[in-house]
C-alpha cells in the first residue's frame, strides 16, 4: 500500500473513533455524561494528540516518503545530501537512507565519504550503522580494509549486532582468501550464536569453503556438523528458514549475503540431494 494513503487511511479510522467517543454520552445519556471526564475525555486528548502527531509527521516527511516509494535512488540521495550536508543534520535515520541508497546505486565511495564527514560531525551515527559501511567496503572490493573496519567496531556494539559485526569481520577475511585468519569467527559463531541465521551461514561456509584450508580439517567439520544441527533443532523445514531470513530483508546487509543465505539453507536442508533422488 501507498504510503500516504496508508496514512490517510489511519487518520480517517482515527477521526472515526474520536467523533464516536464525542458522541458516547448522547447515546447512552446523563449515567455516562457524568464519568465522561474522567475516562473519556483523556482517551479523547490522546487520540487528538495521536492523530494531530501523525498528520505532522506525514506533512514534514512527505518529499521523503514519496521517494522512498518510488524507489527513486538517486532522487532520494540528493534530497538527504541537503539535509545532511546543507543543513547538517546528522541524524542516524538520514545518515542510514543515506548510505542505503548510495549502496543500491553502488556508489561506494560516497558512502565513504558520508562516514568520513558523519565520524566528524556525528561519531555516534556511524556507530549506529556499522554493518551499513562496513558493506560498503565489501561491495567495493576492498576486503583488507572491512576486515580493519569491522574489527575496529567489535568492541563498540552488543547483542546480536555485535554477532553480525564478527561474522562480517570473518567474512571479510574469508572473501580476501585468508581462510585461517576467518576460521575462528566462524567456528565461534556456528556453536554459539543466538542468531539462527548467522549460526546457519557460519557452518555453511565452515563446510563449503575453510574446511578444506583449514590446518584440522576434521575439527573444522566438526563444528560445521554442530552447526547445522542446531539450526536443524530451531527450524525444521527450507521454507521456515527463508520466512525467517525475510524478516531481515529490508537490511541492507542482509541483501548483500542474500544469495550465501540461500546456497547455505539448501546445505542445511540437503534440497540438493531430494531434488537429485526425486529426479
Amino acid at each position: 500500500m501507498k504510503f500516504k494513503y496508508l496514512i490517510i487511511a489511519f487518520c480517517f479510522i482515527m477521526a472515526i473513533v474520536v467523533f464516536i467517543t464525542v458522541l458516547l454520552p448522547v447515546l447512552f445519556g446523563h449515567g455516562y455524561a457524568a464519568s465522561f471526564r474522567y475516562i473519556t475525555i483523556p482517551m479523547l486528548l490522546l487520540m487528538s494528540l495521536l492523530l494531530i502527531g501523525v498528520s505532522v509527521f506525514f506533512f514534514f516527511n512527505y518529499r521523503l516518503l514519496s521517494l522512498l516509494e518510488r524507489e527513486d535512488w538517486p532522487a532520494l540521495a540528493y534530497y538527504l545530501e541537503q539535509k545532511i550536508y546543507v543543513k547538517n543534520r546528522y541524524n542516524a535515520r538520514y545518515v542510514r537512507l543515506l548510505a542505503s541508497s548510495y549502496l543500491v546505486i553502488s556508489d561506494f565511495q560516497s558512502v565513504l565519504k558520508l562516514e568520513a564527514k558523519a565520524l566528524l560531525a556525528k561519531p555516534a551515527v556511524v556507530e549506529k550503522n556499522i554493518l551499513i559501511f562496513g558493506s560498503a567496503r565489501i561491495l567495493s572490493g576492498n576486503h583488507a580494509d572491512a576486515a580493519a573496519f569491522f574489527k575496529t567496531y567489535l568492541g563498540k556494539c552488543k547483542g546480536k549486532e555485535r554477532q553480525w559485526v564478527r561474522w562480517f569481520h570473518g567474512f571479510s577475511y574469508l572473501i580476501g582468501g585468508l581462510f585461517n585468519q576467518a576460521e575462528p569467527e566462524f567456528s565461534s559463531l556456528a556453536v554459539s550464536s543466538d542468531d539462527t541465521i548467522l549460526t546457519g551461514l557460519s557452518a555453511y561456509f565452515l563446510y563449503s569453503s575453510i574446511e578444506k584450508h583449514s590446518v584440522n580439517p576434521a575439527a573444522c567439520g566438526q563444528l560445521a556438523k554442530s552447526g547445522k544441527d542446531r539450526v536443524l533443532k530451531a527450524i525444521k523445514n527450507i521454507e521456515h528458514w527463508k520466512k525467517e531470513t525475510d524478516k531481515m530483508g529490508t537490511e541492507i546487509h542482509i541483501a548483500v549475503v542474500r544469495k550465501y543465505i540461500d546456497e547455505a539453507g539448501k546445505w542445511i536442508f540437503d534440497i540438493k540431494n531430494q531434488e537429485t533422488q526425486e529426479s
